[in-house]
């Protein structure tokens, strides 16, 4: 059989394809006629864009002849899922780097050969670029869908798409729910930078992708048996103590999701919580032991204003004695040797916040600073909740104070790597001065002749000689509480403590931690 020859295009119909120019529509009134145009002809009558969205209109001396819609990709296909090879989470976090053509219209008594397809071209070439100014990130692969009862998808064919597939048959009517149709639609795809699957399902994304990656907030992956498992925990420490109205949000689920979402990083306030919640399924919410609302049988997330009223009310050290007993039943114990001191100013709360953290960013702790007070006390306050036996703290230069160092290395035997800046001249110089290429010298003072051989340039034991609110003192820590009486080095040496059996040398690993004053509110946000 014999293939049907295509016709020539006419002068004027190659006019259209060759001085015909793509506008990208940005202004209300072009918005406002492109949308009336997809109301009115295209075979959906419906307009409503999903999400980052763009809009085009293809030109020819100065009247419309096409108009075309971009917005976010789907949220779940089989069929391109499998083309790309990514994992449901990489494609949770990464599917912003995708978008769908939602809609393409050719104007009523406007059809010629081969438009379709230039608008197409047009389009592609400059959608990547466009969407980055817009929305601040790249596309790197677009999708569509083709109702095999009206279009065979010829346009895509021709401008480079893979068709995949067909949809299962379902549409989205809400954030939990989709209603089947019956009516499947092809799948279409093509990439716009070279090896996008390959590139979209590595463990690591390129440097200009990663943003997108970075901005998607996290949503509960906890399995029902785990938030069961920590709603035992949470009863057994705190007690319903609301009215009987209150409770289609009981106050251990509510804890729980809030412990939950503090795991995450959720950390900005009441309505980054309400955020979070509604990344739940259905079984989440059933776990958490959240009522049914009216007729639908659905439980409904709580909001906002069930967040906030419940941070202010809850104990806080009940929360972060759930939140650490649950991280460690998920995680197993810490084997990480840092420990990181971290401040925070909460905004619009008014309260300032100093965290601990490991290396790998699991929390460890937090401590609200007091009024008219700073994250020095604070973090000194945190420091004594933690084991740092064999440990590290990291620190930036407002901890490097002598009584910090002092606490870290004597009293609970561990080492630190603070920050030193200008605003510490003294030590600043101090450090510099051992970096100093110097001559070899026997007496180790070769680079001063003035020090005569076999003697100290300084006390001995003033290892933290230097550091803020320090002054120097012979034979002891300078301004510590380890410090012995002024003498000569040689006095100093192995010199004990009042009241006690320690050299200068050895460390008290049993030193209590004081007593803790913290703000719910201020502990599950900062983290």
């Amino acid at each position: 059989m014999c293939k049907k020859k295509r016709r020539d295009l006419a002068p004027d119909e190659q006019h259209v394809l060759e001085h015909g120019h793509l506008r990208l529509l940005s202004s209300p009134e072009d918005i406002a006629r492109c949308d009336q145009a997809i109301v009115e002809h295209h075979y959906l009558h419906n307009v409503t864009l999903v999400g980052e969205h763009l809009r085009y209109a293809f030109l020819y001396r100065g009247e419309w002849l096409a108009v075309a819609t971009w917005s976010s990709a789907a949220f779940h296909l089989k069929d391109r899922d499998r083309f790309i090879g990514w994992s449901p989470e990489q494609c949770r976090r990464r599917r912003g780097l995708l978008a769908n053509n939602s809609r393409l219209l050719v104007f009523p008594e406007r059809h010629s050969p081969n438009l379709i397809s230039r608008f197409m071209k047009l389009m592609l070439g400059q959608l990547a670029a466009d969407w980055q100014q817009r929305w601040g990130h790249p596309l790197v692969l677009v999708e569509s869908f083709v109702d095999p009862r009206f279009y065979q998808g010829t346009a895509y064919k021709v401008s480079g798409w893979s068709h995949l597939g067909r949809t299962a048959g379902w549409k989205r009517q809400a954030d939990d729910f989709y209603e089947k149709h019956d009516a499947p639609k092809q799948i279409w795809v093509r990439e716009l930078v070279k090896k996008a699957c390959v590139k979209l399902r590595a463990p690591v994304l390129p440097p200009a992708w990663a943003k997108v990656e970075a901005s998607v907030p996290p949503h509960c992956t906890a399995k029902a048996e785990q938030i069961r498992s920590l709603m035992e925990a949470v009863r057994a420490e705190l007690p319903e103590f609301r009215r009987a109205e209150a409770l289609a949000y009981p106050i251990a689920g509510l804890l729980c999701l809030m412990v939950m979402a503090a795991a995450q990083g959720v950390i900005r306030g009441p309505q980054d919580l309400a955020d979070y919640a509604d990344t739940l399924s259905q079984a989440q919410l059933r776990a958490l032991r959240f009522r049914h609302q009216g007729s639908s049988g659905d439980i409904r997330c709580p909001k906002k204003t069930t967040f906030g009223r419940v941070l202010h009310e809850v104990d806080d050290e009940v929360v972060e004695r759930v939140l650490l007993r649950w991280q460690e039943q998920i995680l197993g114990p810490s084997q990480d040797r840092i420990v990181i001191l971290d401040g925070k100013k909460i905004r619009h709360g008014g309260v300032e916040i100093v965290n601990a953290v490991n290396s790998t960013g699991r929390f460890l702790g937090s401590v609200v600073t007091q009024a008219k007070s700073n994250e020095i006390p604070a973090g000194r306050q945190l420091l004594r909740q933690q084991d740092l036996l064999g440990k590290i703290v990291l620190g930036d230069a407002l901890h490097t104070q002598t009584e910090t160092a002092q606490q870290i290395l004597y009293e609970q035997g561990g080492d630190y790597l603070l920050t030193v800046k200008g605003n510490q001249p003294t030590l600043q110089k101090t450090l510099e001065t051992l970096f100093v290429k110097q001559a070899f010298s026997p007496s180790a003072h070769g680079a001063d002749a003035g020090i005569p051989a076999g003697a100290q340039p300084g006390a001995a034991g003033d290892a933290l000689a230097g550091l803020s609110g320090s002054h120097a003192q012979s034979g002891g820590l300078p301004g510590g509480p380890l410090s012995g009486p002024p003498g000569d080095a040689g006095q100093a040496q192995g010199q004990v403590e009042p009241g006690g059996d320690l050299s200068l040398e050895q460390f008290d690993p049993g030193r209590t931690a004081s007593p803790r004053d913290a703000l719910a509110q201020a502990r599950l946000l900062g983290h």
